[in-house]
């Protein structure tokens, strides 16, 4: 049926080709003739006369003669009835050569020419139709829904595929328990829900949440996504809106998943085209369907985003979207049990070990989890290896954090010694701060965009952080730069990052958090502007000029106490630092196990007097040295004694 259509389309598509040849032929017939010149009687006898033409074409018919000149020129002029007599003489005596068309056309293609333009149109109409009517196009369905719907053919992901998010699928359940069994809530009063928005940061698992409704739910799911239903003609993202639902009311009960609800459910009003943009008319029809007067009885409209904050307020309300769940970045038991999700099927080795991994990646959303698997597998393949082990996961951590190693990047042996002076500097004062998170591993390979890098990891989970351990923060961001001071007392563009980093962190604390004592427990700065080309938010200063100084003086100060003492910490521990960057230069990589190693130092914090003491060890002697190691054989608990140094 396939093959018989295509021939015809093709007989249909030469025969316009031909119409439009005849068609097309009178005016190039024309345009070509715009070069010939038009003699009258006169100038024709007197050419003839003169010997000047070679030859001549008479047309009885429609009296036009059409000749040629010796030197190529062609002319041509129009003669009366009569005249053909006397003008063969003419050129019978000159010996120009002639030829006679009688012109006689057939009555049936003068016809043909005369309606070949009706039949034109009705060909490319024919034509047309055909072609929408084929299976592979949709011209005629632009207001048609492109949702998808679940069938129970296709592979289904459950909620058992879904992993660090408990509550979350306890709401969702709860949600399929109204569609199943909806008596059981009627008798109590309860109304179903009729919305239900996921949303929180990229990757942590909205849309997966929604495949394993999908997958647990006995009724019709239609999935489509939010840029789906927006196209360049107007009114069609409308139309498609009202399609969806009447397909959906068709199949009810049943759930309609709308993925980035974002693009098509944002403030009204924001754009160029005002209050009369395709966007807005399709959300203008949206809201009308979820709490219209036409009241949804069984269809429930889940939806996902990463941009709550962005949402028009009338979508929100109570009556559209009655369930707002918030899907978080799972923390170290959710990783756990993520971790284990993505390692089924694949070959694990018996020293990876899960809670291990947790531990490593705080932060990691359950796609970086997913990604992080897939890299190891990929990197055991590289290694000929049949089995992933843990050195595969530790690189793939190292690389997604930091990014892919880059060992053909060529540096001077000059900038590696920088390069480790400075990443020793972070390391050793994150070593020598109480707050800061262990060191995991330091290396001056480079990786991404960086020339080396120090990775630190939280012993545990954390949702709030302390002023101490803000500035703590800055001043590890700064020991970098302090280092290079120190060492070469010159500093380079290597801290471009961290000064960033820091910048923005002293701002927070001032601008955002109110640990400022001189700003005081205020936020600063309202975030308000146009919603507008990706630029939604931008900060609009709503304080003076002189309180915007005491906001600069104030970030400067955190940065400058910081910088002061990172400096602090590197000059006291100078031999540390040189020990430390000594190894990076012959090792290139250490780890935490071999920081320790190295620095075999004990640090200690204590309060007096909201005083905070640090206790430094001196130098361990050869005498010390023979003493420890006695002391050891009697197993004696008596330490050696610490000299204390006040901060």
């Amino acid at each position: 049926m396939n093959l018989k259509r295509s021939y015809t389309n093709l007989l249909i598509l030469l025969l316009l080709i031909v119409s439009l040849i005849f068609i097309v032929r009178g005016p190039l017939e024309q345009f070509v003739e715009g070069s010939i010149k038009n003699y009258d009687l006169n100038q024709f006898e007197s050419k003839v006369k003169s010997g000047e033409v070679k030859e001549v074409l008479i047309k009885n018919k429609s009296h036009v003669i059409n000749g040629t000149l010796k030197d190529g020129t062609k002319f041509t002029l129009e003669f009366p009835s009569e005249y053909p007599i006397t003008i063969k003489e003419m050129l019978i005596e000159k010996n120009v050569r002639f030829k006679t068309d009688a012109e006689n056309t057939p009555a049936w293609i003068g016809w043909i020419i005369q309606f070949l333009p009706i039949i034109l149109i009705m060909g490319i109409m024919i034509f047309f139709l055909n072609q929408m009517r084929g299976s592979g196009n949709k011209i005629l369905e632009f207001g048609k829904s492109k949702a998808r719907r679940v069938t129970k053919d296709q592979p289904k992901i459950t909620f058992k595929d879904v992993g660090g998010v408990d509550e979350t699928i306890e709401e969702l359940k709860e949600i399929a328990e109204f569609l199943e069994n909806p008596t059981k809530f009627h008798t109590l009063g309860a109304k179903i829900p009729k919305g239900v928005l996921l949303y929180g940061p990229p990757g942590s698992g909205k849309t997966l949440l929604a495949r394993a409704v999908a997958g647990e739910a006995k009724v019709p799911f239609f999935q489509i996504s939010g840029s789906e239903f927006v196209e360049l003609f107007v009114g069609v993202g409308a139309s498609r809106v009202r399609d969806l639902f009447t397909e959906a009311k068709a199949n009810e009960p049943c759930i309609i998943f709308i993925d980035e609800i974002d693009a098509v459910g944002r403030h009204r009003g924001a754009g160029i085209g005002g209050g009369h943009d395709e966007r807005e008319q399709t959300l203008n029809q949206l809201l009308v369907e979820m709490d219209g007067f036409d009241v949804l009885n069984s269809i429930i409209v889940m939806a996902a985003t990463n941009r709550p904050d962005i949402l028009d307020e009338a979508l929100l309300r109570t009556g559209r979207f009655d369930r707002r769940i918030v899907v978080n970045i799972p923390d170290i038991k959710g990783r756990e049990d993520i971790l284990k999700i993505h390692m089924r099927g694949k070959p694990i080795a018996d020293d990876v070990k899960i809670d291990v991994i947790a531990r490593q990646t705080p932060g990691f959303t359950g796609a970086d989890l997913e990604n992080l698997l897939n890299e190891a597998a990929l990197l055991t393949a590289r290694h000929n290896k049949r089995k992933i082990t843990m050195e595969e996961i530790q690189q793939s951590i190292e690389r997604i954090i930091a990014g892919p190693e880059k060992k053909s990047r060529i540096i001077s042996d000059k900038e590696k010694k920088i390069i480790a002076y400075h990443e020793a500097g972070h390391a050793l004062v994150a070593y020598h701060l109480p707050h800061a998170d262990p060191i995991h591993k330091i290396s001056v390979m480079s990786r991404g965009m960086s020339l080396g890098y120090t990775i630190t990891l939280p012993e545990k989970d954390r949702y709030l952080l302390s002023r101490s351990e803000l500035t703590e923060k800055l001043t590890q961001l700064l020991g970098g730069r302090a280092s290079e001071e120190i060492v070469f007392k010159d500093i380079t563009t290597g801290a471009q990052n961290d000064l960033e980093k820091s910048t923005k962190i002293a701002r927070q604390m001032v601008c955002e958090f109110g640990m400022s004592d001189k700003i005081g427990p205020l936020t600063l700065g309202n975030k308000q502007g146009a919603i507008f080309l990706g630029r939604d938010f931008s900060a609009h200063p709503d304080y003076s000029e002189q309180v915007a100084y005491e906001i600069d003086k104030e970030i400067r100060k955190l940065v400058d106490i910081a910088y002061e003492k990172a400096m602090k910490i590197l000059t006291t521990h100078k031999d540390q630092l040189d020990l430390i960057a000594q190894n990076l230069i012959e090792r290139e990589t250490l780890n935490k196990e071999e920081l320790e190693e190295l620095l075999k130092g004990k640090k200690e914090t204590l309060e007096e007097n909201e005083t905070e003491i640090t206790v430094k060890f001196k130098p361990e002697s050869k005498k010390d040295a023979m003493e420890r190691k006695a002391i050891k054989e009697k197993k004696s608990l008596i330490p050696p004694k610490p000299v204390l140094e006040s901060k």
